[in-house]
C-alpha cells in the first residue's frame, strides 16, 4: 500500500467517527472503527474525542500481534482484530452504541425478521452475543460467533457491531440496523410482531445482492 492510501484510510476513519455521532448512532467516544490495511489494521485510538482526532493518532496493528508502545488503540481492538482475521472478505468493522439497538442488547434480544431489510445483514436474525466485559478475549469470541454468516450483531448490555467490504458499506448497514432496532422496539410496544419466514428472507437476500452503497 502507498503512503497516500494509508493517509486516505486514516481520514476515512476520522470522518466516519464524526458521522456516527452526527447521525445519532453513537455518543461521545464510545464507538470505534477499524479498516484492514496491508497485513494489519488501522484502528481508532482510545479516549480521543472525534473532533480532535488527528490522522497520526490512528493506530496501525498487525493482525498477528497485540498493541505495542506509543498511541494506544481502542480498548476494543481485540474483537476488531479477531473479526478481520476470521473474515477475510471483511475490510471494515464499525462498533457503536446506537440507542435502540443498545436497548435491545440490554434486554438480550436479537432482532428477528420484522422487516425484509434484515436480509441486508445476512440472514433472518441479527443475533445478540452474550455479555462479557469490554475489551476481553471472551467478548471477542462471542462477537466472532454471533457474526458467523452475518454482517451485524448486538452485544448484550453493550452495543452493536457491523462489518462490511468497505467502510461506506459498514456505515450504511449501521444505520439500517439501528432503523430495524427502532422498528422492532416500536412493534414491541403494541404486541408480539408477526415475522417473515426464513424462506422469504432468503428470497429477499438473493434479490438484494449488491444492494446498498457502492464501494469506496
Amino acid at each position: 500500500m502507498s503512503i497516500a492510501s494509508d493517509q486516505d484510510k486514516r481520514h476515512q476513519i476520522i470522518d466516519a467517527c464524526r458521522e456516527m455521532n452526527r447521525l445519532g448512532i453513537n455518543q461521545g467516544t464510545s464507538g470505534n472503527i477499524s479498516l484492514r490495511h496491508d497485513d494489519g489494521m488501522l484502528i481508532t485510538p482510545t479516549s480521543v474525542p472525534y473532533n480532535a482526532m488527528q490522522v497520526d493518532q490512528i493506530v496501525f496493528m498487525k493482525l498477528d500481534s497485540e498493541p505495542g508502545g506509543g498511541q494506544r488503540p481502542s480498548s476494543e481492538w481485540r474483537f476488531h482484530r479477531d473479526i478481520l482475521k476470521a473474515r477475510p472478505e471483511v475490510n471494515a468493522v464499525v462498533h457503536a452504541h446506537p440507542p435502540f439497538a443498545t436497548v435491545l442488547a440490554i434486554m438480550g434480544r436479537e432482532i428477528p425478521a420484522v422487516h425484509y431489510m434484515i436480509a441486508c445483514a445476512g440472514g433472518d436474525t441479527i443475533r445478540c452475543a452474550p455479555y462479557a466485559t469490554f475489551g476481553t478475549e471472551e467478548l471477542s469470541r462471542h462477537a466472532v460467533t454471533a457474526l458467523a454468516d452475518r454482517s451485524a450483531c448486538l452485544l448484550a448490555h453493550h452495543g452493536m457491531i457491523v462489518v462490511g467490504t468497505s467502510l461506506a458499506k459498514a456505515m450504511w448497514l449501521a444505520v439500517e440496523v439501528e432503523t430495524l432496532a427502532r422498528q422492532y422496539h416500536g412493534c414491541l410496544q403494541i404486541g408480539t410482531p408477526p415475522l417473515l419466514s426464513k424462506a422469504e428472507i432468503e428470497n429477499v437476500r438473493t434479490r438484494m445482492a449488491g444492494y446498498g452503497v457502492g464501494e469506496e
